[in-house]
C-alpha cells in the first residue's frame, strides 16, 4: 500500500516465502525487491543469491526484518544485499530506501558498516602485500577505494582529493568494473578486506 500509493513506484508481484520470491524474480525482473530475512522454506538471504545468481539484469535487494542483530545485517551485505532496513522503519524512509537502491546506490549508513566490518572482516596483517585483486587500479582508483571504504560519498572524495564530482564518478565506474563490484556495499567490504581501511578509520 505504501509503495502503490506512489506514482513513480509499481509493485509487480508479492510472495509468501523465499521460493516464491526467488520464483517471482526470475518471472518478473522486478527492478527491487524487498526482501524478508525470515521467511519459510527459504529465508530471505538464500533467496537474494537465488535471485542474484539469475544472471543481469540484477534486481536491487532491500533487506527487511524486525532483528537489528550485527550478524544479519552482515550476511545480507555478503548474499548480495543493497540496503537494509528495519520493519519499524517510517513509511516515507521506505518509500526514500527503495528510490535509493534503484539509482544504484546503498542503503547502509558508514556507522553501520564499519562496526559490522570492524567485527566479522579479517584484515591482513600490517605490512601486508596489496590483494592481487587491486593490481588492476590505478594509484589514483585506490585512493578513491580507500575513501568509498571509509563511507565517503562522491561529494567528500571530490573535497579530499580536489577533483571534480564528474571525475570521481568515472573513477568509481572503472573501480566497479575492473574489479566486477556492483555497488558501494561491495566496494567497502573490499576496501576492508584488502587493507585499505583499518578498524575505527573514519
Amino acid at each position: 500500500m505504501i509503495l502503490e500509493s506512489r506514482d513513480d513506484l509499481e509493485v509487480l508481484g508479492e510472495a509468501a516465502d523465499g521460493v516464491e520470491a526467488a520464483e517471482a524474480a526470475r518471472r518478473l525482473r522486478p527492478g527491487v525487491i524487498l526482501m524478508d530475512i525470515r521467511m519459510p522454506r527459504l529465508d530471505g538471504l538464500e533467496a537474494t543469491r537465488r535471485v542474484l545468481g539469475y544472471g543481469p539484469p540484477h534486481p536491487r535487494v532491500l533487506m527487511l526484518t524486525t532483528f537489528d542483530l550485527d550478524e544479519y545485517l552482515y550476511e545480507a551485505m555478503r548474499s548480495g544485499a543493497s540496503g537494509f532496513l528495519l520493519k519499524n522503519v517510517a513509511p516515507s524512509e521506505l518509500v526514500r530506501a527503495v528510490r535509493v537502491v534503484a539509482a544504484g546506490e546503498a542503503l547502509l549508513a558508514p556507522a553501520i558498516t564499519a562496526r559490522l566490518l570492524e567485527r566479522f572482516l579479517r584484515l591482513p596483517p600490517p605490512g601486508a602485500a596489496s590483494p592481487p585483486q587491486l593490481a588492476a587500479l590505478t594509484d589514483r582508483e585506490v585512493e578513491v577505494l580507500t575513501l568509498v571504504g571509509r563511507g565517503s560519498s562522491n561529494v567528500e572524495i571530490a573535497e579530499a582529493l580536489f577533483l571534480s564530482q564528474t571525475t570521481v564518478k568515472t573513477h568509481v565506474a572503472h573501480i566497479f568494473a575492473k574489479l566486477t563490484l556492483r555497488d558501494r556495499v561491495q566496494a567497502v567490504v573490499l576496501a576492508y578486506e584488502a587493507g585499505l581501511v583499518a578498524p575505527g578509520t573514519r
